[in-house]
């Protein structure tokens, strides 16, 4: 039996930039939404991968270590 993923766009999927405040400074942020992934670049050197679960609650789950604040601002500009 084959397991087929769904591959079709996920709600809000795409790239976003916009600025963070994180360690005491304004600075740039990436995120590149794809179905239930999101993978953050802040200020091109920090790269973390955080995973939002089925109850809505987003998660890291790869990279350099964010602060619970910069989680939730992401998961609010994002997700909303």
């Amino acid at each position: 039996m084959i397991d087929e993923k769904d591959t079709h766009p996920a709600d809000k999927d795409g790239k976003y930039e916009f600025i963070i405040h994180y360690s005491g400074r304004e600075v740039p942020c990436t995120v590149v939404k794809e179905q239930n992934k999101l993978n953050v670049c802040i200020e091109d050197n920090i790269s973390s991968e955080l995973t939002l679960n089925d109850d809505g609650t987003l998660i890291q789950t790869g990279g350099t270590d964010l602060a619970d604040s910069a989680v939730e601002f992401i998961k609010k500009r994002i997700i909303g």
